[in-house]
């Protein structure tokens, strides 16, 4: 309210517009989020609690949890070194190239994550053109777990560089250069003053990226192959199991991704809330 009334009266929009607009995205978030994520619980327990923790206990299905949890940890850690390196370069270096480089970081929201999963079996599937070279070196990329991390990889790089390059503008490079003129190293300046005070935002992309991960379905359906039990994630399989008609078991599964979802969103309120709350009380 402190917000509204700062505003003049005659910039105050009438209330039952404000009363209007509010209750219309209620009712779209109720319909388009709310009732699908009760949709999915309540087809997973409608075999009961039994029927529920078999199809989450099952070989294939944990063995997809697995795949799942090994791709995100890799993918993750990777996506976060690129990701504070291309933002320290953005925003703190002048170099030729540097609009084609944030070009190349927003490809993946531009390209259909099938397309990606396309281009690495070009690249890497038996007939791809590095074919040749993997036969020798008896590397397998595509319809494995290496395929998967790179077509992860690729969908869900843009995460932590994009919010930290939009976070990284907006700063000042005084505490930087201060930290320079007392004679501290670029790795020591990194470490102990850009790190520490971008380090919701790295948390915030890092979050996104995690729920990508974990979720993408399109380019990891391509180069997956689809093994049951060796290049199935969480997503793959609750496909597997809607197609075979197991509609309790897939929606058991895809409780895991909702509850995910759901996880995400209350860790997104926390780190905003803690950004504020630092941010204050820094002012």
């Amino acid at each position: 309210m402190a917000a509204v009334d700062a505003y003049p009266p005659a910039q105050r929009d009438p209330p039952w517009l404000r009363r209007g607009l509010i209750g219309l995205v209620l009712a779209f978030l109720l319909v388009f989020l709310g009732l699908p994520l009760a949709v999915v619980f309540g087809q997973a327990f409608a075999g009961g609690w039994r029927t529920f923790s078999a199809a989450l206990t099952q070989p294939d299905a944990l063995a997809a949890v697995r795949l799942t949890l090994l791709v995100a940890a890799i993918a993750v850690p990777i996506n976060v070194a690129c990701g504070l390196a291309a933002a320290w370069a953005l925003t703190r270096f002048r170099f030729r190239g540097k609009s084609v480089l944030v070009s190349l970081i927003d490809l993946p929201f531009s390209v259909s994550p099938v397309v990606a999963g396309l281009v690495l079996v070009l690249l890497f599937g038996a007939q791809g053109w590095f074919a040749p070279a993997l036969a020798a070196l008896e590397w397998r990329i595509v319809f494995a777990v290496p395929g998967i991390v790179l077509a992860t990889l690729f969908v869900t790089f843009p995460f932590v560089a994009r919010e930290l390059i939009a976070y990284m503008q907006e700063q000042s490079t005084d505490p930087e250069l201060a930290a320079y003129t007392l004679g501290a190293g670029g790795w020591r300046t990194f470490w102990h003053v850009t790190l520490p005070a971008v380090r919701w935002s790295l948390l915030y992309g890092i979050l996104l990226c995690n729920a990508r991960a974990m979720g993408e379905f399109g380019a990891v359906s391509v180069v997956s192959g689809q093994i049951r039990g060796q290049t199935n994630t969480v997503p793959l399989h609750v496909e597997i199991l809607y197609n075979e008609y197991q509609f309790t078991a897939a929606f058991a599964v895809a409780s895991l991704l909702a509850a995910l979802g759901l996880v995400t969103l209350l860790a997104k309120a926390w780190i905003e809330h803690a950004a504020r709350r630092t941010g204050s009380a820094g002012g």
